[in-house]
C-alpha cells in the first residue's frame, strides 16, 4: 500500500486549512475525496488538491468507499457524532475534529462502538502540538518549575465585529459559543498535564450584540492533583494576556503569542515546504525564572504533522492513536460542568 485514502468531511476552516494540508503533507496518506455542498468550496479542493475527488454529500461518499481508508469529520459540531459512527460502521478509521461530541454521554457511546468496530478513532487536538505547549509539557516534565501550582492559559482576539456563521448563532444543541470552541483546547491542555478535574467554576458572558451564545470565558479547574488552572477563552480581548502563564514553588515561566503554524496555514504554507515549519524567534521566546533572575526560554518547535504522522503509524503499524479518544469525554464533562456553573454560580464537584 503506498499511501492511504483520506475523505474530508467538511471543507470550511477546519477541513481546508487544518486536515488537508496536512494530510497532503504526510507521505503514508493522500487527500483522496473532500465532501463540501459548496461550489466555491468544491473549486477550491480541486485547485489544491489536483486528482480528489469531490462529493456533494455524506451520503454519496458513504454509497462508495472503495479508495477510503480513513475518514476526517471537520463538519459543524452537532454531526461529529452520528458522521463518525457512520464512518466506523463502513470499516474505516476516523479522525473527528474537536469536539469530539456535543455531550459526554453521546462521547462514550461512541467510544463503545468504534470498540465493537475494532476500527482506529481518535479526536484532533492539534494545539497539543502547539511549540509553546510542548515547551509547556517539557518544562513542567523536567521539574525546571518545581510543584506547579497554577497554570494559567488563554486563548484571546479582539472581534468586536461577529462573523456570523453557527458558531456564533448557534445554541447549546449545536455546541456553539467559545466554551466549546476555545474551551475544548484549553481544558484539553489542561487536562493532558496536570490530570482528572475535582471541581469546575465557570464565568461565561455574550459581550457583542447580535449572538446567542458565550464569546467571553473564564474557566477555573482544581485539578485532583490540587494544581489550580485559570482558563481564558475571548472574542473581544482589546489587549491580549499571556497564551501561558505557569507558577511554581521553584520558577515561573510566561510566554506570549500564538504558536505560529495556524498563521502558516492560512497563508498558504505547507510542512515540509523547505521552509522552517513551526518554529518561533528568538524575540518571541518566553521567559522563565523567579524573582529578578529570568531568562529566556527557547521555544520548542511546532510539530501538527505529527498527529496525522501518528495516525498513519496507528493503522498501518499497531502504533497507539495520536490522541486517546477517551480522553474526550473528561474534557466533556469539565465543558458541562462550566455550562452548570456559569448558570447557577456555583462551584460544581465532578
Amino acid at each position: 500500500m503506498s499511501s492511504l485514502g483520506v475523505a474530508i468531511i467538511g471543507y470550511g476552516l477546519a477541513g481546508s486549512v487544518f486536515h488537508a494540508p496536512l494530510v497532503a503533507a504526510e507521505p503514508r496518506l493522500r487527500v483522496a475525496a473532500v465532501v463540501t455542498g459548496s461550489a466555491e468550496r468544491a473549486a477550491q479542493a480541486r485547485r489544491e488538491h489536483p486528482g480528489v475527488r469531490v462529493l456533494p454529500d455524506a451520503d454519496t461518499l458513504f454509497a462508495d468507499l472503495s479508495d477510503i481508508d480513513v475518514v476526517v469529520v471537520a463538519t459543524p459540531n452537532r454531526t461529529h457524532a452520528a458522521l463518525a459512527r457512520r464512518a466506523l460502521a463502513a470499516g474505516v478509521a476516523v479522525v473527528v475534529d474537536k469536539p469530539f461530541a456535543v455531550t459526554s454521554a453521546e462521547a462514550e457511546d461512541l467510544l463503545r462502538f468504534a470498540e465493537e468496530t475494532g476500527q482506529l478513532l481518535t479526536v484532533f487536538q492539534n494545539r497539543r502540538w502547539d511549540g509553546d505547549f510542548r515547551t509547556v509539557g517539557r518544562l513542567v516534565a523536567d521539574g525546571a518549575l518545581g510543584r506547579v501550582r497554577r497554570f494559567e492559559s488563554r486563548f484571546e482576539r479582539w472581534r468586536p465585529v461577529p462573523k456570523g456563521g453557527w458558531r456564533e448563532t448557534g445554541g447549546p444543541a449545536d455546541a456553539a459559543g467559545i466554551l466549546y470552541d476555545l474551551g475544548s483546547h484549553l481544558v484539553d491542555q489542561a487536562l493532558t498535564l496536570f490530570g482528572p478535574p475535582a471541581t469546575v467554576y465557570c464565568e461565561l458572558d455574550i459581550r457583542r450584540p447580535g449572538l446567542r451564545t458565550d464569546d467571553d470565558m473564564f474557566l477555573a479547574v482544581t485539578h485532583a492533583g490540587g494544581v489550580r488552572s485559570h482558563l481564558w477563552a475571548n472574542a473581544v480581548a482589546p489587549l491580549l494576556g499571556p497564551r501561558f502563564r505557569v507558577l511554581g514553588d521553584r520558577a515561573g515561566y510566561e510566554v506570549h503569542g500564538l504558536d505560529p503554524q495556524e498563521a502558516a496555514l492560512r497563508a498558504g504554507r505547507r510542512p515540509g515546504d523547505g521552509q522552517p515549519w513551526g518554529v518561533v524567534p528568538a524575540a518571541d521566546y518566553g521567559v522563565l525564572g523567579a524573582g529578578s533572575e529570568s531568562a529566556p526560554c527557547a521555544t520548542l518547535p511546532g510539530e501538527y504533522l505529527a498527529f496525522y504522522a501518528a495516525t498513519a503509524a496507528a493503522i498501518l503499524d499497531g502504533a497507539p492513536p495520536p490522541v486517546d479518544p477517551a480522553d474526550a469525554v473528561p474534557t466533556l464533562r469539565v465543558l458541562e460542568a462550566a455550562r452548570e456553573s456559569a448558570a447557577s454560580g456555583v462551584v460544581v464537584r465532578l
